[in-house]
């Protein structure tokens, strides 16, 4: 396990999500309504289905006693309480305020750090994990409204901390395909783009990454327009996790069938790119044109 500022890189909301999936199957598994198990828990319907549904944060004395209605096993109980524990404990991107870093993106970063496998579709943009620092810093500042001199360091910051996982022992895998408009696209003029272009062969050449151009002439292909990320975790128990957002937000999947429709587009994109050579030539060629 790689560390950040001395802290184990544990995501909290990586812990969570174990935990209120865990307390939705035991309750599926004993084939009891809300309306019957939170009477004996002493507890109103809606606190328990905040915990099942993670809106509300479950802490190990709830999980506990959750447990105990069930009748779940000891060995079983104690670990469910044990990660309830460490969910509460916090990420190191929350040391950054709500002006840097949105609630809705925190859940993101907690899960991207702890993922093991990241795939992206980038429709228009370069993947973060893979952004220059000028070219990050030019699409910020172009962001309206306008962040502080200050939130916009603390943004390149996070970035920066992100993009460590790429050099962590091990390392997160990133697979990505780019649609050759955001590799055309003049983020921060030619100076930074051609910096930015440069940076993807040499980061393309680590062996955990894997970059394919999906070029203007591949023409109508799965997701055009859609871009989004997968997210695949060491433990084949937590299932994949596709996000994708949109100018004030963004969305979680986890129903099972949109999951698989996320993978199956992701699949698609792939054999429709540049293999991952002929990528890195189309790549190299465009930034000697800047």
């Amino acid at each position: 396990m790689s560390e950040q500022d001395g802290t184990e890189r544990i995501s909290p909301t990586v812990r969570l999500r174990k935990v209120t999936r865990r307390i939705r199957q035991w309750r599926a598994e004993a084939g009891l309504p809300l309306e019957e198990v939170a009477p004996r828990l002493g507890w109103s319907k809606s606190k328990l289905s905040r915990y099942e549904t993670g809106d509300t944060p479950i802490g190990p004395a709830e999980v506990m006693a959750i447990a105990t209605v069930f009748g779940i096993p000891e060995e079983e109980r104690e670990h469910y309480v044990g990660l309830a524990f460490q969910a509460r404990q916090k990420g190191w991107w929350q040391r950054y305020g709500a002006n840097t870093l949105a609630s809705n993106f925190a859940e993101y970063v907690g899960l991207e750090s702890e993922a093991s496998h990241v795939r992206e579709f980038a429709s228009d943009l370069i993947p973060g994990l893979l952004q220059t620092e000028d070219y990050a810093t030019a699409l910020m500042n172009a962001w309206i409204p306008q962040a502080s001199p200050n939130v916009t360091r603390e943004r390149a910051d996070l970035r920066r901390q992100r993009q460590q996982r790429l050099h962590d022992d091990p390392p997160v895998q990133l697979s990505t395909v780019i649609h050759e408009s955001g590799l055309r696209q003049l983020v921060g003029g030619t100076d930074v783009m051609r910096e930015q272009l440069e940076h993807l062969v040499t980061m393309s050449e680590l062996a955990h990454v894997t970059l394919q151009v999906l070029p203007f002439e591949a023409g109508a292909v799965p997701a055009l327009g859609a871009p989004f990320i997968i997210l695949s975790f060491p433990d084949q128990e937590d299932p994949d996790v596709p996000y994708t957002d949109y100018l004030t937000g963004c969305v979680y999947v986890e129903d099972e069938d949109e999951v698989e429709s996320y993978n199956l587009n992701y699949s698609a994109l792939e054999q429709a790119a540049l293999t991952p050579a002929d990528s890195a030539e189309f790549i190299t060629k465009l930034a000697g044109e800047l």
